[in-house]
């Protein structure tokens, strides 16, 4: 009896060798899993290199629907309703009220990822720059908890991956965002830790290991003015006119790098 169960499938295609069961309807884990590798690199194209975000978020979601729970998937998507939030136009309260709404979109994929993934570095360092982005839009000072909630996630970031470039940038910039108001201000708030020093540190060590990226040196180059470092300020804003683009605000990036540089060409 055994054996004749063995052999069955044998004798279905010898009595029906019609039968095409290599093209059966049901998507096998294999076919699911080249289907999610294909969208998210037409997602990845589409948000690194053309930089048109509603086609790369399309992909994203048709990947995330194959793979609900996959935190490379969903910080993808909180990374580009970051990039799409950030070019809305805000003139009025309607435009303001819709752009706050995909940032808080972007965070809640980037807290899906790091619930689907908790060693996931970008899933920390996307929920970083989603608080970020609320902070900056609610005021800094009015949301002094999403601040400190993003220190600590890029923090997390780091020392999962020593690599993570944009997590070192963003905690720089965290550090030099705070450290405009007067450390006596910010010490009795929680917020003593930030310091230009410290942003500058931050930013070279994500030039460091992502060197070809405009935005790094460019906000590297502010904070050596405000420290009164106007040599190494003009070696970063002089590099960048050379660097390709790697982001889609690129082009205002090197014309903000070439004012800065000719205001500061005469300082010592």
């Amino acid at each position: 009896m055994k054996t004749l169960i063995r052999l069955l499938p044998l004798i279905v295609l010898l009595l029906f060798p019609s039968l095409n069961f290599a093209q059966s309807p049901v998507a096998t884990p294999q076919g699911e899993s080249i289907n999610v590798q294909t969208l998210m690199e037409e997602g990845n194209m589409f948000a690194e290199q053309l930089f048109k975000n509603d086609s790369a978020l399309q992909r994203y979601l048709a990947a995330l629907a194959l793979q609900p729970h996959n935190a490379e998937i969903l910080w993808r998507i909180s990374r580009t309703y970051i990039d799409i939030g950030e070019h809305l136009p805000v003139a009025t309260d309607a435009e303001k009220k819709e752009q706050l709404a995909i940032y808080e979109r972007a965070l809640g994929y980037a807290q899906r990822a790091v619930a689907a993934d908790g060693r996931n570095s970008m899933a920390y360092t996307r929920r970083a720059i989603a608080n970020g982005r609320i902070a900056l839009f609610k005021g800094v000072w009015e949301s002094l908890d999403l601040v400190k909630q993003s220190k600590a996630d890029l923090e997390k970031a780091i020392q999962l991956d020593p690599t993570n470039a944009t997590a070192y940038y963003v905690l720089g910039r965290t550090h030099a965002k705070v450290s405009e108001r007067p450390r006596i201000v910010r010490w009795p708030l929680g917020l003593g830790w930030a310091n230009l020093e410290e942003a500058v540190k931050q930013y070279e060590t994500a030039i460091a290991l992502r060197p070809d990226f405009i935005m790094y040196r460019l906000d590297c180059a502010r904070a050596y003015i405000e420290l009164d470092d106007y040599e190494k300020a003009r070696t970063h804003l002089s590099t960048i006119a050379s660097l390709p683009t790697k982001d889609e605000d690129d082009d205002v990036f090197r014309k903000e790098a070439r004012e800065l540089l000719e205001r500061i060409r005469a300082k010592e």
